[in-house]
């Protein structure tokens, strides 16, 4: 029973067996995960979503971050590392969509990559890749050498 007078905040992992987490050790794997949790937005409005990975690159979780416009959604770096740092996560995989289609990265797009890693470097957490998703594709920042 919480007998505390204040709200208690607390992280559950619902799945028994670590070792069975699902490996996330390339793009390919991140966009098929990420895939599925925008499956009704992808068309229709950005949103953002978080993978969080613990030190052998295996899956925590997803955290959906924001959803917001037709093209744009809201990315607050401060949210992003509050998730990690509860979820003991070593490694985390930034994520958005592009309704329109388009695959490549804009300014706030890169902008964001840079400075959430950076806040990452800070708490010696890797920021190991963003992926932009669209219904045909994919953009993974690190094939591409962009982080």
């Amino acid at each position: 029973m919480n007998t505390f007078s204040f709200p208690q905040i607390s992280v559950n992992y619902k799945d028994a067996d670590a070792a069975k987490r699902t490996m996330v050790n390339s793009s390919r794997i991140s966009y098929d995960i990420f895939k599925e949790a925008y499956d009704e937005c992808m068309q229709h409005h950005e949103e953002c979503w978080v993978m969080f990975l613990n030190q052998a690159n295996r899956l925590l979780g997803l955290s959906c971050i924001s959803k917001c416009g037709i093209s744009q959604t809201v990315v607050d770096v401060r949210i992003i590392l509050q998730t990690a740092l509860l979820a003991h996560a070593s490694g985390i995989i930034l994520s958005h969509n592009h309704p329109s289609g388009n695959m490549v990265a804009s300014s706030n797009d890169n902008a964001i990559t840079s400075k959430l890693k950076k806040a990452c470097e800070l708490l010696d957490i890797t920021l190991l890749d963003h992926i932009i998703l669209s219904d045909t594709g994919y953009l993974s920042y690190a094939d591409e050498g962009m982080l």
